[in-house]
């Protein structure tokens, strides 16, 4: 991905430094299996495979470059995208429950005997 804009606070010390955006240029939306990228190892994380990597790991030029030319060459048949029928399909399906939830709360509420009070 390329980071076309940014806008928002990102300064360090911050308690909300990561408030704000940035738009993203998506270079490569694909798939790519684990067992193509595992052989690579990260001398910097204790030679674990580059798939065992956190979030903000730091990778090194050159397997960095490795990494870079396996995702190009890959031919994928998947992507993220096919899957985004599946994932709507599951939201609904529970913001339809939340609301089945909400309205049986509302009708149980609406049972309950008033309080009574003394004058």
């Amino acid at each position: 991905a390329v980071v076309s804009t940014q806008s928002g606070h990102y300064g360090r010390g911050s308690q909300d430094k990561w408030k704000g955006k940035f738009d993203v240029k998506w270079i490569y939306v694909k798939d790519v299996p684990n067992n193509q990228l595992r052989h690579i190892k990260l001398e910097n994380n204790d030679n674990k495979p580059v798939t065992n990597s956190r979030d903000t790991q730091e990778v090194p030029r050159d397997k960095g470059l490795q990494l870079m030319r396996i995702i190009h060459d890959y031919k994928h048949s998947t992507s993220i995208f096919d899957d985004f029928g599946h994932y709507e399909k599951r939201q609904d399906e529970d913001n339809a429950r939340k609301g089945s939830d909400r309205s049986e709360k509302r009708s149980w509420d609406n049972e309950k005997e008033p309080v009574k009070t003394k004058n």
